[in-house]
């Protein structure tokens, strides 16, 4: 039997001042899935261009903000906006046969929206939290929802989820 795992993209303090709309849902979707036996996985981003000012390796600002709950030290190191390209996380999920994801995140125009979008052209099975991902600009959020559903994601808020019975 395939795992599951909540993934939680790219909250760290150089993101969106938005993740904080959405921060208590997220650090719930958390409990639910560490309850559910779920793996927690926590993505950061890290920019190695010269000429950039956010996500530098070993800032503050490449950290995971600090409201966000930690519950494994399942914490991996991206470059690119896609999750599945770090190697250490790709090897994570293949070692654990891990096929099935919850996504939650930041930024949904971005790394949220390139890690969906290669995770169903892999042939995983996503779940999209509406209400744990958000963006650089709220009115995106609509928009982005459909994109997601359109793409071979299943697109619900928490509760929802959290009344299924996905284990």
């Amino acid at each position: 039997m395939s795992r599951k795992a909540l993934v939680v993209i790219d909250i760290q303090n150089d993101i969106t001042k938005h993740y904080r709309d959405i921060i208590d849902n997220l650090n719930s979707a958390i409990g639910w899935a560490a309850e559910s036996g779920m793996e927690v996985v926590y993505i950061q981003h890290n920019n190695l261009s010269a000429d950039t000012r956010t996500f530098k390796p070993g800032t503050k600002g490449a950290e995971l903000v600090p409201e966000l709950r930690i519950v494994s030290d399942h914490i991996f190191i991206k470059t690119k906006a896609n999750a599945l390209t770090s190697e250490k996380f790709s090897e994570f999920i293949r070692s654990k046969d891990i096929r099935e994801f919850y996504i939650t995140g930041a930024d949904a125009t971005a790394c949220v929206k390139s890690t969906c979008f290669n995770m169903t052209k892999a042939g995983y099975t996503v779940h999209v939290i509406s209400d744990c991902v958000t963006s650089y600009d709220p009115k995106k959020m609509p928009e982005m929802l459909a994109y997601y559903a359109d793409k071979g994601c299943e697109v619900k808020n928490l509760a929802t989820y959290m009344r299924m019975n996905y284990q």
